[in-house]
This record gives C-alpha cells, structure tokens and sequence, in this order.
C-alpha cells in the first residue's frame, strides 16, 4: 500500500507544480487570446456550439471536451480573480490526472532516475496528448466552428490510445516489427483523418486563431516538460526503492 501511495504523492506534487506553472503562462499567452476572440462571439447572435469548452477556455491539455453554450443567461466566470481561480483549479486537477498517468507509466517501464529522463518522458506525454491529436484538431477559440462533439471525443481518444502505444512500441521493443507497428499506429489515426466542421466561415481572425495555436502548444510543451523534470526529482526521492515492487504487482 506504501507503494501506491507514495505514486499518489509525487503524482499530486508534480501535477500542482505543473499546474501552477501552466496557469501562469495562460494568465498572458492564451488568456488575452480568448478575451479578445470573445468579442466577436458576442457581436454573433445567441446560439448554441458544441465546440471544445474546455480548450477554448483554457488551452489546457484536456481528456474531453464540454457543450459549450451561448446565451444571455450562461454561467462564466467573471474576468479577473474569479476566472484565473477556476482556471487554476482546473490545471492543477488536469495536471494531477496526467502526473499520475505519466508516473505510473514510467515506474511500470523501469522508472525515472534524474530530471534530465524526465525530459524525455515529459516530452513523450506532450506528444501524446498534445501533438498529435493538435494535429487534426487544433486548438479552438470562441465564436470558431467545430465538428460533431462526439466524433471529436472518438478521435481524440483513439489518437492519444494509438500513439501511446506507437511511441512505447519503438522505444520499449528491439525487434523493427514491433517499430514499423508503432509507427503504423502513430500514422493511423490521421490518415483516417479528425472530424471537421460542415463549414470554416467564422468572425475570428486568421492570425488570431495561429497565434492562439501556437501559444497553447507552446504553453503544453513547457507544462509537460516540468511535470516530467519534476517528477524525474521526486521519484529519485520516493520511488526508487519501490519500482520493483510496483512493477511485481501490477504484472
């Protein structure tokens, strides 16, 4: 049981770290992106998207995406403290889901012995939930059109599953069977090719929308690079006696 709650702690620890920083950034990168795309979604008459909630308001690395509503009398928070605090609380949430998916994952293939293999896991967790889905659904800003909500959920989590499994084909298996796989199911799901609205007509700018794109991968990128640098720390500290263990018992 020490074992399990030992990953718990550094999964908590490292996702409230991660999570402040990446709250942080958002405060003067994708926050005032979405504040100014919110302008031309008010000057749009009421109705109802079921674009992304979650990414449009945030920019954060989220599992899925919520019914997004527009009318007089939606719940928001308002601009300012109350925004940035339910910003906060939700990457520091999302961030401890992911810590805990990434330390888990790395204790079961041998564990992260420094900060500098943290990196790399870091990266990995990028790539999976960031990147590649980003490719066929980027990023959303108010007053933008969407696909079907539950076809985009379908493709984010099939991208995500086959590309998890893709990058730990390659870099957990020696045989080039097992890496042409992973390279098969990393390549799959865009060739299938992500949801897509009927129509791309919107009141948003162009160079809004790339700069909005770019500053939430950005800011993803950075997030999961701490979260793994972090966790590369702490599970030096609590968890490298305990892989073995782990590893005994989940088998």
């Amino acid at each position: 049981m020490s074992i399990f709650r030992n990953v718990v702690f550094v999964a908590a620890l490292t996702g409230l770290v991660a999570g402040l920083v990446l709250a942080a950034m958002q405060s003067f990168s994708t926050v005032p992106l979405i504040l100014q795309a919110e302008t031309f979604e008010s000057a749009e008459p009421a109705h109802t998207h079921d674009h992304g909630a979650a990414r449009a308001e945030t920019g954060a690395p989220a599992a899925t995406v919520a019914v997004h509503e527009h009318d007089e009398e939606g719940w928001a928070p308002a601009d300012g403290f109350e925004r940035f605090a339910f910003n906060l609380l939700a990457n520091v949430v999302s961030g401890v889901g992911f810590a805990l998916l990434l330390v888990a994952a790395s204790e079961l293939a041998g564990g992260i012995g420094s900060w500098r293999q943290g990196l790399i896991w870091g990266f990995a967790g990028f790539a999976v939930f960031t990147l590649a889905p980003g490719l066929g659904l980027p990023p959303e800003l108010p007053a933008m059109p969407a696909a079907d909500l539950w076809a985009r959920q379908v493709w984010w989590t099939g991208t995500v599953a086959a590309t998890a499994i893709g990058l730990a084909l390659i870099a957990f298996r020696a045989a080039p069977v097992f890496a042409a796989l992973g390279v098969a199911l990393i390549v799959a799901p865009h060739l299938i090719g992500a949801p897509q609205p009927p129509s791309y007509e919107t009141a948003v700018p162009e160079g809004l929308h790339h700069d909005f794109v770019v500053a939430v991968t950005v800011t993803n990128l950075v997030f999961w690079l701490v979260m793994g640098a972090v966790a590369g720390v702490l599970c030096q500290r609590f968890l490298r006696e305990d892989t073995p263990a782990l590893r005994s018992q989940l088998a």
